[in-house]
């Protein structure tokens, strides 16, 4: 990969995720990262850009959750400094793959590119998607008491990750559907899911 690129991308993209709700700080955007280069030793594409578009995919979080992901987009496209390095074509495919990256999105990532970072950022733990669910609400939600976050909890599982949920996976040779079947068998458990929400209830409490 290009060392200048990276020590860019290093020194003033990866930064920004400090400022973020603390489901997406920077542990997170290198998870994504990772993921993301693992993955794309599958296919035959470009490594910076796999690089680029994984460090940039939640930028948009500077101007909230609702739009992040086409915000992401435009930064990719407004970054000057980008253009030392990408041709416009090649802009123009990063900014896509940001903005189909969203697990909510209605339509299915347009090229390779956005396919392996969602998949990426499809971070399928059952105790990370558990503290960062609680983490989420805490930060928003900061009226609701620790029943109202388990309820609030409850109701984004069904949506989401249960069996029916929006989450789609798009890689073949990405390991998280084996994951994603394992832990929506633990979701069918209720006794074992309140006991999974209870640990990352506390230990979240005693980390703050």
């Amino acid at each position: 990969m290009n060392p200048e690129l990276q020590t860019y991308i290093r020194q003033e993209i990866i930064p920004r995720y400090r400022h973020f709700d603390p489901a997406h700080q920077e542990d997170h955007v290198r998870t994504v990262i990772d993921q993301s280069l693992a993955l794309a030793t599958h296919y035959d594409v470009d490594e910076d850009m796999v690089y680029t578009i994984a460090a940039y995919h939640d930028t948009g979080l500077a101007e909230g959750r609702e739009r992040h992901h086409i915000v992401s987009a435009r930064i990719i496209r407004e970054d000057a400094t980008l253009r030392r390095y990408f041709t416009p074509e090649q802009i123009d495919i990063m900014a896509d793959a940001a903005e189909d990256h969203r697990a909510s999105s209605s339509h299915a990532p347009r090229t390779i590119y956005g396919r392996i970072v969602a998949e990426a950022d499809r971070i399928i733990d059952g105790p990370t998607i558990v503290r960062r669910t609680i983490q989420y609400g805490l930060n928003h939600y900061p009226e609701l008491d620790k029943e109202g976050h388990w309820r609030r909890f409850l109701d984004h599982m069904a949506e989401k990750y249960a069996e029916g949920g929006y989450l789609k996976l798009w890689i073949p040779e990405s390991p998280n559907a084996g994951r994603l079947h394992a832990f929506q068998q633990l979701l069918k458990d209720r006794a074992a899911t309140r006991k999974l929400f209870d640990e990352q209830w506390e230990l979240l409490h005693n980390y703050l």
